[in-house]
């Protein structure tokens, strides 16, 4: 497959020609390593099982899609309802049109791996069409073969749709959904590095206010009936419920925000994957058909001059040896729409994950804050307990002075 690139290009430079290789043979390698690891063996297993229990050109290639697709799409609905931005119908609409235009895509592979598989087998007739006219090229035997390639000729090209519109509608709709993940999550993070600021000059705020109820409470303090008379007051000040209402606002956190924006991080890297994918499939595609229509056009000016046998003899050994190359390049498209349905399930998946996780996620933090919150609140109590302490140990010392004189 990669060949071509490796030999595509000869530069006067020894070292970009050395790079150049060297980069074609790791994408040869990671492409290879992708075709062995166990969830493509996995996944193809399922797919060709699926196939050979129920004859494929009448099972329909939506329901054949659904079984593949994971999660379901019936599924989607209600995670979306429980995410984290479930309450933003902006986000929400956006992460449904994802979903949405996934489920779309298994159907267009789907539909190509039937059209694969109605190819296979045309040719496997044509195969043997060629094979028997080259052993015995008797009149009986060239009439069958007529009508059979005469049936083949009128038979519509399996890779007619999808066709290249078809590809560029739906890359369209990736290039749009996946602006719009990256516009959302700019604007996401500008809110997080908003919310960042404003909690480092709040911290500062508290602080400084921290210390001047500290410097309050040590003045009232050092006068003792001011300081029985205002201590409770000071004490009973609801710290607590003042706290709660400090962490519970909105713009004092940032990890919803954070959690969102990881949410649509990886759904946009899921849509340009599967755009790539895309793109690379439309030019299989419309290779291949090419490939259908040169064989149609060989065969039917074969038909035509029939009275000309050694030029028929001579057609039909050349497709039947640029059959092992046709035959290639449908494989090397059925191996990549396998691994644009298993991209696409696993992109769905790492979504789904991120908007399930979220929630643990949230009510730990929560906690988290809770704790920091009462840790904070419990120093600043300690502190002012122990300025108390020190204030009676002085006035003990001031009344053991006076008690001296006056003797």
């Amino acid at each position: 497959m990669w060949t071509k690139f490796r030999s595509s290009s000869i530069r006067k430079d020894g070292k970009e020609l050395i790079r150049d290789g060297r980069e074609s043979l790791n994408v040869n390698e990671e492409y290879v390593s992708a075709l062995r690891t166990q969830s493509y063996v996995d996944f193809f297993t399922k797919a060709q099982t699926l196939v050979n229990e129920s004859p494929f050109p009448s099972l329909c290639h939506h329901k054949f899609s659904e079984v593949l697709l994971e999660p379901g799409q019936e599924a989607i609905p209600a995670i979306l309802e429980s995410a984290t931005f479930s309450k933003i119908p902006e986000l929400k609409a956006l992460m449904l049109k994802y979903f949405e235009l996934s489920a779309e895509a298994s159907k267009i592979c789907s539909h190509l791996l039937k059209n694969i598989n109605q190819i296979q087998s045309n040719y496997e007739f044509i195969r043997g069409a060629i094979d028997s006219t080259i052993d015995d090229y008797s009149p009986e035997k060239v009439k069958l073969i007529v009508s059979k390639l005469n049936s083949f000729i009128i038979q519509r090209n399996p890779f007619s749709t999808p066709d290249k519109n078809d590809f560029k509608l739906i890359n369209d709709k990736y290039s749009s959904v996946l602006h719009h993940l990256k516009s959302k999550r700019k604007k996401v993070g500008r809110k997080i590095r908003l919310i960042t600021c404003i909690n480092k000059a709040s911290g500062v705020c508290i602080t400084a206010a921290c210390g001047l109820i500290a410097i309050s409470a040590i003045v009232i303090a050092a006068h003792t009936l001011t300081a029985l008379v205002m201590g409770p007051a000071i004490f009973s000040f609801p710290v607590k419920g003042f706290k709660k209402k400090l962490m519970s606002l909105r713009f004092m956190r940032s990890g919803i925000l954070r959690q969102i924006g990881q949410q649509l991080d990886v759904a946009a890297k899921g849509t340009y994957i599967l755009n790539r994918d895309f793109d690379t499939m439309s030019r299989l595609v419309a290779r291949l058909h090419d490939e259908v229509e040169h064989n149609k056009a060989m065969i039917q000016f074969c038909l035509e001059r029939r009275e000309d046998d050694k030029f028929s003899l001579q057609v039909m050994k050349e497709l039947k040896k640029s059959d092992t190359g046709f035959r290639k390049q449908v494989e090397e498209l059925e191996e990549h729409v396998y691994l644009c349905l298993l991209t696409i399930n696993r992109a769905r998946a790492l979504v789904v994950k991120e908007m399930t996780d979220s929630k643990s996620v949230k009510n730990a933090t929560w906690k988290v804050e809770q704790s920091s919150a009462n840790s904070t609140v419990a120093l600043y109590i300690v502190a002012v307990s122990m300025e108390r302490q020190r204030e009676k140990k002085k006035k003990k010392k001031r009344c053991g002075v006076l008690w001296a004189w006056d003797e």
